[in-house]
């Protein structure tokens, strides 16, 4: 199985749907299983880190207009100028960070505290020269949407985790951004969200991430020798 790959495609495995949005997986076999989602607000439609594929238009279209393309981490840009230009409307792009916005062939928004006047709440994660993240909350509905920091792709999760902090983020993981979020449901950057139970999912994420890093290293590394 591959870790990525580049050539577009005809179809696409639709992942977390629930009434306010959907997501999908463009390349279901591969490692990685990048994951994207569109989530509708007052009617129009938002897209989070795309990763595009024939057809994706008329998932979209199910839920309204697209208002805007949202890039949530700083090595996400994926597809997101080529949806945002096919439906003239701006990349968005949180305000702190930095060399993104000149490598998108795409008209530029930047956004604080909140996402244009959608009532999503931006979180930043992390920030440094190496890794600039933000997650998404709607307080309304309880959605938090976390492009890298969380994920249930299998070199995510030691053991039975069923949402698992990124491996180069285990033995820090950002807990005090997410201190207090509650969510109904976590959409992530890679992999299917956790879509029932999630605030649990979430918290036991975070609070087992050092403790079980032992082992989800000696499964990446076992999952690495030959058969």
């Amino acid at each position: 199985m591959s870790s990525r790959a580049d050539e577009r495609p005809s179809e696409f495995e639709e992942i977390d749907r629930f009434d306010g949005g959907v997501g999908w997986i463009t390349y279901p076999d591969e490692t990685m299983r990048r994951a994207s989602h569109a989530l509708e607000i007052d009617g129009e439609v938002w897209v989070f880190d795309p990763v595009d594929a024939a057809g994706i238009d008329e998932l979209f279209a199910e839920f309204g207009d697209v208002a805007g393309v949202v890039v949530m981490l700083d090595r996400h840009k994926r597809d997101a100028a080529a949806v945002a230009d096919r439906h003239d409307v701006p990349v968005y792009v949180p305000e702190f960070f930095e060399g993104v916005s000149e490598d998108l062939d795409a008209a530029v928004a930047r956004f604080d505290d909140e996402l244009s006047d959608t009532g999503l709440r931006a979180i930043p994660l992390i920030d440094n020269r190496f890794w600039q993240e933000v997650a998404l909350y709607d307080p309304t509905d309880g959605t938090l949407v976390v492009p890298e920091t969380v994920g249930t792709s299998d070199y995510f999760l030691a053991g039975d985790e069923e949402l698992g902090v990124h491996p180069m983020l285990r033995l820090n993981p950002p807990r005090t951004p997410l201190r207090g979020v509650a969510p109904e449901r976590v959409l992530v950057g890679h992999g299917p969200g956790v879509m029932a139970d999630a605030s649990r999912a979430l918290e036991d994420a975070l609070a087992g991430s050092r403790k079980r890093t032992p082992r989800l290293y000696a499964e990446m590394a076992r999952a690495l020798l030959p058969v």
